[in-house]
């Protein structure tokens, strides 16, 4: 695992992006041994525009000041105890904002940086912080719903990278994080889901939003075509 970074180390990304109303979205790499591997912030503004910081990079000066104009930073998400990498130094920029993670990760990520709470209170109806069934409780989703639909914030749950090319690619395939479909990786059948069966019902009770309109995942492409049909296809991948 890569090591936390004790201060403010801006690495590559991307530009700060549009998702939906409220939603902005940045992707930068991870330096890996072999290649690289993408990572995605994701950032949604609350009903009196504080900020929900989902898996938080370090970004460089120009894509900090459009986010803080973006809204105040209130709640960082640290989605499980793999994605702690810039959480202190975030903590650190914005002493004031809550650190959230689900319980079952709390203590290793507190190894990094305190945790506020492993319930938060977003104070808006239309963003909901959600423990995924069957990880142990030590995965996080969101659900954030706007008046175009619904957006699935998941973490480590799905991989959906399409881009992925020579050896580092295929070590990412052969991971599960990539490939031709999003999928659950098997990494993380080994290491996160202990019960299948309660897993398959989340993805199951996800599937039947009707308005539900992507998914975003931390490491991948958005899946914004039949994003239902996709949840019902990752569950029927664990029976």
């Amino acid at each position: 695992m890569t090591q936390p970074h004790p201060s403010w180390k801006v690495r590559p990304h991307g530009e700060l992006s549009e998702i939906d109303d409220g939603m902005l979205s940045v992707v930068g790499p991870i330096r890996m041994p072999i290649g690289s591997f993408p990572r995605r912030m994701t950032v949604i503004r609350l009903s009196d525009s504080r900020l929900v910081v989902w898996s938080a990079m370090a970004l460089g000066g120009t894509e900090m000041a459009k986010l803080e104009a973006f809204g105040r930073p209130a709640f960082l998400i640290v989605p499980n105890d793999h994605h702690r990498l810039d959480a202190k130094a975030w903590k650190d920029r914005y002493p004031e904002v809550q650190v959230v993670a689900p319980i079952g990760s709390r203590a290793k990520v507190e190894k990094v940086v305190p945790v506020d709470t492993t319930a938060p209170n977003f104070g808006d109806p239309n963003v909901q912080f959600v423990t995924a069934a069957g990880t142990h409780d030590r995965e996080a989703a969101l659900v954030v719903r706007t008046r175009n639909g619904a957006t699935l914030v998941l973490n480590d749950l799905v991989g959906n990278i399409r881009d992925a090319s020579g050896i580092g690619g295929w070590l990412l395939g052969l991971a599960g994080f990539a490939g031709r479909s999003a999928q659950i990786p098997k990494v993380v059948k080994w290491n996160l889901v202990k019960d299948a069966n309660a897993l398959r019902a989340q993805l199951l009770k996800w599937a039947d939003m009707q308005a539900l309109k992507r998914i975003l995942v931390s490491h991948g492409e958005p899946i914004d075509a039949n994003p239902q049909q996709t949840l019902r296809a990752l569950a029927g991948s664990l029976t």
